[in-house]
């Protein structure tokens, strides 16, 4: 799949004119039909005059190829952090809720599961000896403060995963730092939960949160890994349409042997 072509085909071509002119003229071409200059991102020829123009090394460094497929895969991580963060919130919001009408919802919990009985029979399941409902009914005894803090605690987990959701989707180097050690931090309880229980749930959980560790880590080089930083920009610089065509004009300019 062509991602460059096909983000061209959705936000438009971006060209350029070099005041270089060895390479000004790789990128510009006289048609019937007017001058065309080379799209920087899909390399396509396009019709008018260039958007920008200038030194070369001002040229705009353009997302092609491989970093545009890297920016789709961020933004997928970034949506299902939003809807996480947003998951987690909701939660603690309805365990600040329950805290303060623990009193009448108990009430409800403790007239309604008589009635339950006979159905739960039917499916085999003995309410009188379920782990479900002892669960239940041990979180009533709990003390109101140790519900608020879990609320909190909830809270500042749904806010971590949507500060992650804003640095992955704006493609920002600070947030991909945050979300390699925020999601580093949360893979020891996975794995512990794991331990305890295994669901398709936490399984797919465990394996996208320990995905994106690694995925972040090896393609973005962070914490040095793979030149660091650096050696992360001189990839970009080298992938871009300008820095292809000059090293071109400069391996014709030198002299043959």
């Amino acid at each position: 799949m062509d991602w460059s072509l096909l983000t061209c085909a959705r936000k438009g071509h971006i060209t350029y004119a070099p005041d270089e002119t060895a390479l000004r003229d790789r990128l510009h071409v006289e048609t019937p039909a007017g001058e065309a200059w080379r799209c920087l991102r899909c390399g396509t020829y396009v019709h008018g005059e260039p958007h920008g123009k200038g030194p070369a090394d001002r040229a705009p460094l353009v997302m092609r190829g491989r970093e545009l497929r890297d920016a789709l895969v961020m933004r997928f991580f970034a949506l299902e952090r939003v809807i996480r963060g947003l998951v987690i919130a909701a939660a603690a919001y309805g365990v600040w809720r329950f805290s303060a009408h623990r009193g009448s919802i108990e009430k409800v919990f403790e007239k309604e599961i008589p009635l339950l009985k006979p159905i739960a029979r039917q499916v085999g399941w003995d309410l009188d000896n379920s782990h479900v409902v002892e669960s239940i009914r041990h979180v009533f005894v709990l003390k109101s403060s140790t519900l608020t803090w879990f609320a909190l605690g909830l809270l500042a987990y749904g806010l971590i995963e949507l500060i992650e959701a804003v640095g992955l989707w704006l493609l920002q180097r600070w947030g991909e730092y945050f979300a390699v050690v925020a999601t580093a931090c949360g893979l020891p309880l996975e794995i512990y939960e794991l331990t305890e229980r295994i669901t398709a749930v936490r399984a797919g959980a465990l394996v996208i949160n320990a995905g994106l560790v690694v995925y972040l880590l090896v393609s973005k080089r962070l914490f040095g890994i793979r030149g660091g930083k650096e050696a992360y920009e001189a990839r970009r610089r080298g992938e871009s349409l300008i820095e292809v065509e000059q090293a071109a004009v400069t391996s014709h300019a030198e002299p043959t042997g």
